[in-house]
């Protein structure tokens, strides 16, 4: 018996006086108790039907179909024909959701604690003492740690991690019969990743709730999920018994998902592509890579960088917390070291350090032979053309006030004044051909791209000035695993023709696993573990690397 089905469901939106289709003609069901996944690439219509579903849809669109929700007992509704005060007492209270950024879900002016409070009150009627109590239990529940401090803590006071643990206490507050749980783990590290996951699982059982679990990972999906639908271009394209479709899928789309994975393949090899209309996937073919050399391009020593944690009344340094503590290491000319590490471990602030975006607060990184902590301002701007960052929010790293065209052409004005604007709009061109994108998009803003183009325009803005050493901070966790292949392919593509070296720092251990020549582990701000990829996976000393290796996702999908 299912708890909601959905029936022809058809959803667009107008656009400039243009109906544009976002989802056509879809059918599913959700089975009581159980976990159903809905995985598809982004634009591929998850979210805008799950949204559908406690009609949160905007005015401009236009949505059709049937959906019959139905509780034990109870007749079935069609939740799209309900009037408005109907669907509210529903929302929250029989199907609850959590979204993908916690941080833009909880309001940032009210505590934890007050934010699920008010739904409890709302729904439950429950005073204000018996919410405030209700709140530590389901805090306690969802093993946040001191539950009783956490009501008056604010949204930006914690981690990734336990903020999507307050948005499951919300969701589950008023026991809902379904769980919506759109993209719940993206960017978050693997361990994290794992328990947030494990506690929906858990918290599933125990309620005999349902969930839909909207991901683009097919990893998570194995590993959670007891049936899932893939959905392609607004359409379900297969849909049954999760471990029945990973073993043996039949749509075109489900192997291509499954095949461009960077877990299936080893290191040198070109990743298959999901195409534009989906085609069988060629073979990869090897990538010609440069050998790594015995020379040190970069040499990090002893570099420790920290960050004040309390302060007197006058301003004075009290407390201090060691973001990186005391690290050491080397990089090789033409080399990928692959830096990983759960979230708060320090690996961010070392790849800044090594930026001089932050300042050290001892030690060393010499830069062909130049100590860049020991630099002035003036000698460190001179060298930022040997030293540039591809960073996590390809967005957020675009000025929108400029056209991408002035947005690769900037550093060249900086670096290279004497040449002139048609060389630098040529150069720019020149770029944007390299990784996969056409010249005449020059004019175009960053909004009018996806986010797989704008990381493309980000690494060719980071290229503009042929440096020498690249970091690459997280840049390929936010994007479907289609659009991840391409941009790694990508990077191994640029590594073969420019020869730069790079740190590619991720908390994706499959990615690392493929894109890097050596490996460091780190923990706590220090590094515990460096070695080959084949070594660190395969023989790994240290407990804390096994912890992270026992939490990849999707081990049953390995080849």
């Amino acid at each position: 018996m299912s708890l909601l089905q959905v029936k022809n469901l058809c959803i667009s939106f107008i656009q400039e006086h243009e109906n544009i289709p976002a989802v056509t003609n879809i059918s599913f069901n959700i089975p009581r108790g159980k976990i159903t996944a809905l995985i598809g690439e982004s634009g591929s219509g998850k979210s805008v039907t799950a949204l559908s579903l406690m009609q949160l849809l905007p005015p401009s669109a236009s949505v059709f179909g049937e959906i019959f929700f139905s509780e034990a007992g109870d007749a079935a509704v069609d939740l799209l024909s309900l009037p408005k005060e109907k669907i509210r007492r529903l929302r929250g209270n029989k199907i609850a959701m959590i979204f993908q950024e916690p941080m833009t879900s909880l309001n940032p002016v009210h505590t934890c604690g007050a934010q699920v409070m008010e739904s409890l009150m709302l729904h439950k009627k429950l005073s204000r003492q018996k919410a405030k109590h209700e709140t530590v239990e389901l805090f306690k529940k969802v093993e946040l740690p001191q539950p009783e401090k956490m009501l008056r803590r604010y949204p930006h006071e914690l981690s990734g991690g336990q903020k999507q643990r307050v948005m499951i206490a919300m969701a589950m507050s008023c026991g809902p019969a379904l769980l919506i749980a759109d993209e719940p783990t993206t960017a978050l590290d693997v361990r994290v990743q794992k328990n947030i996951l494990d506690l929906i699982k858990k918290l599933q059982q125990e309620t005999g709730m349902s969930v839909l679990l909207i991901t683009h990972d097919l990893a998570l999906v194995a590993d959670t999920a007891d049936e899932m639908a893939v959905m392609y271009k607004g359409s379900i394209v297969e849909s049954g018994e999760t471990q029945k479709i990973l073993t043996a899928p039949e749509h075109a789309y489900t192997k291509a998902l499954m095949d461009c994975r960077p877990a299936a393949h080893h290191k040198g090899k070109k990743l298959p592509v999901v195409g534009a209309d989906v085609p069988g996937l060629t073979a990869g073919t090897e990538i010609d890579l440069p050998p790594v050399s015995d020379e040190t391009i970069l040499s990090v020593q002893h570099l420790t960088v920290s960050f004040p944690t309390e302060k007197n009344i006058f301003g004075k340094i009290m407390g201090s917390y060691k973001a990186v503590n005391d690290v050491s290491f080397d990089v090789k000319k033409n080399e990928t070291l692959g830096l990983v590490g759960e979230s708060g471990c320090g690996k961010t602030t070392l790849g800044r350090a090594i930026l001089q975006l932050i300042r050290p607060d001892a030690g060393k990184i010499i830069l062909n032979g130049r100590d860049l902590a020991g630099c002035s301002s003036s000698e460190l701007r001179v060298m930022r053309k040997d030293l540039q960052v591809v960073f996590q929010d390809p967005y957020g790293s675009l000025n929108p006030r400029l056209s991408i065209g002035n947005a690769i052409t900037e550093p060249m004005k900086v670096h290279f004044p004497a040449r002139s604007k048609y060389e630098r709009k040529e150069r720019a061109a020149a770029l944007l051909e390299k990784v996969n994108m056409s010249g005449e998009m020059m004019n175009r803003y960053p909004h009018q791209f996806s986010g797989g183009q704008r990381q493309r325009i980000c690494i060719a803005r980071a290229l503009a000035l042929n440096p020498e050493f690249l970091v690459f901070d997280e840049s390929v966790s936010a994007l479907d695993v289609s659009v991840q292949a391409q941009i790694l392919n990508l990077i191994n593509e640029l590594k073969s023709s420019y020869n730069f070296s790079s740190i590619f720092i991720s908390h994706d251990l499959s990615v690392i696993r493929y894109i890097s020549d050596r490996v460091m582990v780190m923990q706590a701000g220090k590094i515990v573990e460096t070695g080959t990829p084949e070594h660190i996976f395969r023989f790994p000393k240290e407990n804390y690397t096994k912890e992270l290796l026992a939490a990849i996702p999707g081990r049953k999908l390995v080849p």
